[in-house]
């Protein structure tokens, strides 16, 4: 960050805003990537990030959770409905050169969403590995993919489909 003449004039009237702003951008910068601590993690909340894939034999969920393990994951399945839900936990201490560093990272998550038909819950499978939940819910037989192409018109509404 360049220091102009306007910058170092505010830092002479008003120091303890330039401070306050100071280590606000630091914060930033140290915290860059994690949930923001303004709002709370509390508050905000830890999301997974999913991936559903339906083809003819199944449908196949993937759901990134780092740092956690099979034990802070909760997966249910309700006729159709799959609800995964947990708690985020991590806890970091370094000491080095004179600093002592200590961050707490707490968030709890809950997804649900509907399927396009009710697996029957004795052949899902579920298995985590290095972070990554995959869950496999088998297509009941009788049951097939119904996908259908929905038209997407230009910006302004009219004319004809594409």
């Amino acid at each position: 960050m360049a220091t102009t003449l306007a910058t170092a004039r505010e830092s002479l009237r008003d120091p303890l805003g330039t401070l306050h702003r100071e280590v606000n951008r630091v914060f930033d910068e140290v915290f860059r990537g994690f949930p923001s601590f303004r709002s709370g993690m509390a508050e905000q909340g830890f999301a997974p990030s999913l991936d559903v894939r339906e083809n003819e034999a199944e449908i196949l969920v993937s759901a990134e959770l780092p740092g956690m393990t099979e034990k802070d994951v909760e997966l249910a399945l309700d006729d159709d409905l799959l609800t995964l839900s947990g708690e985020k936990k991590s806890e970091k201490t370094e000491e080095k050169e004179g600093m002592h560093l200590s961050e707490r990272c707490y968030g709890g998550f809950h997804r649900s969403f509907r399927l396009p038909y009710a697996p029957d819950p004795t052949k899902v499978v579920a298995r985590f590995d290095n972070g990554v939940l995959l869950v496999t819910l088998p297509r009941p037989p009788g049951t097939k993919p119904s996908i259908k192409r929905i038209a997407i018109m230009g910006g302004n509404g009219r004319g004809k489909p594409n």
